[in-house]
């Protein structure tokens, strides 16, 4: 579980306002998505927990339900999936 690790492929712009804008990114380091080229995002455990907080009418929100974990910027969600 400590070494836990998820990614999403939010396109390039979106990864890039991710790993720079979101209200994450101006965390520190290891509570900060990043941004691993072609437009994929992956978050740590930490990342992952820190984006949660984020609230419902701010890009970047997380939602987790029946339908999978999802990112959500604008009207466009994004499924995250499990790196093992």
């Amino acid at each position: 579980m400590r070494d836990e690790r998820w990614r999403v492929e939010v396109g390039t712009e979106n990864a890039t306002w991710l790993a720079t804008q979101c209200r994450t990114a101006m965390l520190a380091r290891e509570y900060r998505p990043v941004d691993v080229g072609d437009g994929v995002v992956e978050f740590d455990r930490l990342a992952l927990g820190a984006i949660r907080e984020l609230g419902e009418e701010e890009d970047g929100y997380i939602s987790d339900d029946a339908e999978g974990v999802r990112i959500w910027i604008g009207d466009d969600a994004y499924e995250l999936e499990r790196v093992d």
